[in-house]
């Protein structure tokens, strides 16, 4: 049996990084990590293409919740304790330079995920916190004093435990046996899987447009990626995330509404389209797109809209405008599936939000429980917003754990 003051269960980000807060803050305390598998870090490893996408350059946490499908309400306050600059200020005390990319996603310097890891290897190495890797939980129980969590291996004793062990359905299942409610988990962030004629050579353009579900409330806008298994991009990744469980409903099967013009509507699609029709005259309509956006997607449109590719401008007719205009602004494509997007899998769903005291991570129902990273039924989209909800409730949850000592 071992024992010690805090167990911290999980080998992520939300794991190492509440496990170096505790005992920077507290070094008398005896800490110890507990990962499942042979590695730890291994999402860090893989973020941001291998880059880690460590957080994102939105420092006002009232815009920085407006990220985060669940949890917008109850990320407000922990954000106003430890934000995204805060995070930057961090690492650059535990050596590692941030820097900010155009799209406001903030990487290391050196372009590494290694940068990252060798962070926080390092750290735990110089406080002395065990890092025991292949220890997989089997059992948790709540004495009067203390926690007993039983893995394949040992017993360990802890007056503090620290679950930061991701979307993890087994330890979802005992934390619901202790109690808590579970959100039901279904993917969030991911890729829409479309066989269409419009699409089908296309892969590889991208064009900023406003995507909406048929008959529902879920929009988002944004670039849009033709894949060759169907649309990805930050457009459609948005509106996947915020539409997770709406979709999961529909099991994936839906129509997808795309307007290529990003906010113009129809009757101002066809105003530029008549204009076109008197400058462009004697031009051929399918030669060049007049929009911004690549030629090959116009051809393509014009193609569907059913208009010869040598006819000219002069010679559209008021039908072949409207089916023009239709195909722009409003063209209909059937998703059948989704894909997961790359290796950066993102789950939502888990502990109930009402069940998580947000101005110390601990749990309502059992005391000295506490809870970090994507256990909890808080997720967000690509841009390394996930991260930062890693960073604040560990933070948070350290100095929660330090503050009863």
């Amino acid at each position: 049996m071992k024992n010690y003051d805090v167990i911290i269960a999980g080998g992520g980000a939300a794991g190492f990084f509440t496990a170096i807060n505790i005992a920077e803050t507290n070094p008398k305390l005896k800490v110890a990590i507990l990962e499942r598998g042979k590695e730890v870090l291994s999402k860090v490893r893989i973020s941001g293409g291998g880059r880690c996408n460590v957080t994102h350059a939105c420092f006002v946490p009232d815009e920085l919740v407006k990220f985060y499908p669940r949890g917008e309400k109850e990320l407000r306050g922990p954000f106003n304790r430890f934000c995204s600059g805060d995070t930057i200020g961090w690492f650059e005390r535990h050596g590692v330079a941030l820097k900010i990319e155009e799209d406001g996603r903030m990487f290391p310097v050196t372009d590494s995920s290694q940068t990252i890891i060798d962070c926080f290897m390092d750290a735990v190495k110089k406080l002395g916190i065990p890092v025991l890797t292949g220890e997989s939980i089997q059992s948790l129980y709540k004495t009067e004093t203390h926690w007993k969590i039983e893995t394949n291996k040992n017993v360990f004793i802890a007056g503090h435990l620290v679950m930061a062990t991701g979307s993890n359905p087994k330890m979802w299942d005992m934390l619901s046996e202790l109690g808590h409610t579970i959100i039901p988990p279904v993917p969030s962030l991911f890729t829409f899987n479309i066989k269409d004629l419009r699409i089908k050579d296309l892969m590889g353009v991208s064009a900023l447009a406003s995507v909406k579900v048929k008959n529902s409330k879920l929009e988002a806008a944004g670039p849009l990626l033709i894949t060759h298994w169907g649309m990805s991009g930050p457009g459609i990744l948005r509106l996947s995330a915020w539409g997770a469980r709406e979709l999961a409903a529909k099991n994936y099967q839906f129509v997808l509404q795309v307007n290529w013009l990003n906010d113009m509507d129809r009757d101002e699609c066809l105003e530029v389209l008549k204009g076109l029709k008197q400058e462009q005259a004697k031009k051929t309509v399918a030669k060049q797109s007049p929009f911004n956006f690549p030629n090959r997607l116009w051809q393509s449109l014009v193609a569907a809209s059913g208009i010869n590719t040598e006819i000219r401008w002069a010679d559209l007719s008021k039908n072949h405008l409207e089916a023009l205009a239709a195909q722009l602004v409003n063209g209909e494509f059937n998703v059948n599936g989704k894909s997961t997007f790359k290796e950066e899998f993102v789950t939502a769903g888990g502990i109930s939000l009402k069940e998580v005291n947000f101005k110390t991570m601990e749990s309502k129902l059992l005391e000295n429980l506490y809870f970090a990273g994507e256990i909890i039924d808080i997720d967000a989209i690509t841009g390394g917003f996930n991260f930062q909800n890693a960073w604040t409730g560990g933070f948070i949850a350290a100095e929660s754990v330090v503050g009863k000592y």
